[in-house]
């Protein structure tokens, strides 16, 4: 087993459009992309890569792809990205470079790979889920092999990324509309890698929020644009006018994950 320590910052749901002035809920989307670009090439400390948990875009128009590679190609780190309900394995493939890689499945349809760093091993699975669905996630039946294969108690340190919440989120409007539909599966299968489990990261609700269940850490990054509200007793959910955009600066260690919310200001 790894004894190294890997880094690494979560990003999620930036919604880049198709022109410059797109903007979402009132918030223009590329200067607080470009600002988050700014915030992470000047952290006072370099981690070993960056992930993006999905909606990089708002439609997945190649316009809108070439606003994020214009933008997060000014990353001074590898970086990788999830597939959100937003976007497109296609356009992803196409207009974004990522660091190394295996992919795995047979679809063309899904963006599914692995990579790993230091040690540690990561898996990357494609929750967009079949028409009529969205915005609710699935995870296909090839995907759920491959999850069976990996999910076991021997092997590297492991994290899964992904974009749809697993589990209920104590939120109505979210249980409703937002999870993963065979999620309850999902987490019946990783039950058996606990041991080397050391998260589960997604991102799609906008929203910073941590759940613990049979010992596996599922963890929502909030948006790296704005924020969604969650209370346990929202109907409906509705934009957090003032919340700042948010990323996760993540520590994994080989018995120890450690995370932090960090906030930045809004151009």
């Amino acid at each position: 087993m790894s004894k190294e320590t890997v880094y690494f910052v979560q990003i999620s749901d930036t919604h880049f459009g198709l022109t410059p002035g797109f903007s979402l809920h009132g918030t223009v989307a590329l200067p607080v992309a470009q600002r988050l670009v700014d915030q992470l090439n000047q952290m006072p400390f370099k981690p070993d890569f960056v992930v993006h948990t999905g909606d990089v875009t708002d439609e997945p128009h190649p316009a809108a792809y070439a606003q994020a590679r214009e933008t997060l190609s000014r990353l001074r780190l590898p970086i990788y990205y999830v597939r959100g309900n937003h976007d497109s394995a296609a356009g992803i493939r196409e207009h974004l470079t990522m660091g190394p890689k295996t992919d795995l499945g047979s679809s063309e349809d899904h963006l599914t790979y692995m990579f790993e760093a230091k040690g540690y091993r990561f898996l990357v699975l494609d929750t967009h889920g079949p028409p009529g669905s969205d915005p609710q996630g699935f995870v296909s039946e090839e995907q759920m092999a491959l999850l069976r294969a990996e999910a076991t108690a021997d092997g590297p340190p492991l994290a899964v990324f992904l974009h749809h919440p697993v589990l209920a989120m104590d939120s109505p409007w979210m249980n409703a509309n937002m999870l993963i539909v065979n999620g309850e599966e999902v987490h019946e299968i990783l039950l058996a890698a606990r041991e080397r489990l050391r998260g589960v990261f997604l991102g799609h609700v906008h929203q910073s929020m941590q759940t613990w269940r049979d010992g596996i850490l599922y963890v929502a990054a909030g948006s790296s644009l704005l924020q969604f509200s969650s209370w346990p007793n929202d109907e409906h959910v509705w934009h957090l006018e003032g919340e700042p955009p948010a990323f996760n600066f993540v520590r994994l260690m080989p018995q120890q994950t450690m995370i932090r919310q960090h906030r930045f200001p809004r151009p």
